[in-house]
């Protein structure tokens, strides 16, 4: 498909010149650095950071077989989602398309944005309405938000339909994938190359255990990473937040052990919660967590909060009435929980 990403852009970000940082202008080694107004005392705390993030980004396109070119990292995923915000969305003009219920800052993004949300609802079974979804689009529509696995449902969407969207849409599609780990198979990465519109954010705050370091990514043409780059705060990853990412990147069998185990966790946490005679439902998950419809959700969360276990109301939230979504934690933690609905019985 010929998609023109200028044309996407709104006109101040086309022509807008970005700030040229000291270590912009200088890469690699030197023994004396006077160039950025910095203290001279306490390295390595002392200097910016790389703003290009080189030698992380490096060992995130090996991890993940994609390009550096093609790699933005952010402080957290919330970062591109507001950056797509700037680049693409004209204030008071423009809209974007989300599926409904789903992760809650695309709408806090678009609210800051004043960019207005235009909410397709999800089935009763939380799949993808595609037909819905294009139905949506109108002739300001930038940006279509998709999130699969999908938050707070679990449920990866059909991939089929998101292919369908993107090659129907003339603008960005946006699937976020933060909690793909867990079912990698469903991962839309592969595609990036073949369609221009496709923007794919993960993240190594859920199966990487680094959630502390607000270290997300965005996968995409090099056209757009091009502009999200541009214009980022120039240092937006702290030097502590490379380091220490990248001394976690290392270990790949480490990650690969924790999600064996919240996968093992999930299975024995399903199996147990169907046993209890206040839940009505547990839905199907390709996540870190589960959604559980019970009776009394409020009363069995403000239960769990005097047990000192904390747990996710999501009952106001649509399709998700009487539900709380609970993470998989450590056998340890799980066992505790399901200790506290032992005495509820």
């Amino acid at each position: 498909m010929n998609i023109d990403i200028n044309k996407l852009l709104r006109e101040n970000i086309r022509n807008l010149k970005p700030y040229s940082s000291a270590r912009d202008e200088f890469s690699g080694d030197a023994a004396v650095f006077l160039d950025a107004n910095e203290n001279p005392f306490n390295a390595p705390w002392n200097r910016y950071p790389d703003p290009h993030q080189r030698v992380l980004k490096t060992k995130v396109g090996e991890i993940k077989n994609i390009p550096v070119q093609k790699i933005f990292l952010g402080n957290g995923s919330d970062e591109p989602i507001d950056l797509l915000f700037r680049a693409f969305c004209e204030p008071g003009k423009d809209n974007v398309v989300s599926i409904n219920p789903t992760y809650g800052m695309y709408r806090v993004a678009a609210d800051t944005n004043n960019i207005a949300v235009n909410l397709v609802s999800l089935n009763a079974n939380f799949e993808l309405d595609t037909v819905a979804v294009l139905a949506a689009v109108t002739p300001d529509t930038k940006l279509i938000f998709l999130c699969s696995p999908n938050n707070p449902t679990g449920n990866a969407l059909d991939k089929s339909g998101m292919l369908q969207i993107i090659n129907n849409f003339q603008g960005l599609v946006v699937v976020d994938e933060a909690y793909i780990d867990f079912c990698p198979e469903k991962s839309l990465l592969p595609d990036v190359d073949k369609y221009p519109n496709l923007v794919i954010l993960q993240t190594f705050s859920k199966a990487w255990g680094m959630a502390g370091l607000r270290l997300g990514m965005a996968f995409a043409s090099e056209h757009i990473i091009e502009v999200l780059s541009r214009i980022k705060y120039p240092y937006n990853l702290n030097i502590m937040t490379q380091q220490k990412g990248l001394e976690l990147l290392a270990d790949d069998h480490l990650k690969s052990e924790w999600v064996e185990t919240i996968l093992k966790e999930r299975e024995k946490m399903v199996s147990n919660l169907v046993k209890y005679p206040f839940v009505v439902k547990v839905f199907p998950t390709d996540a870190n967590f589960v959604l559980v419809q019970m009776h009394d959700p409020r009363g069995i969360y403000n239960y769990l909060v005097e047990e000192k276990i904390i747990v996710r109301d999501r009952s106001a939230i649509a399709l998700c009435e009487g539900c709380l979504r609970i993470s998989v934690g450590s056998p340890e933690e799980n066992a505790s929980l399901m200790e506290a609905f032992d005495q509820l019985i």
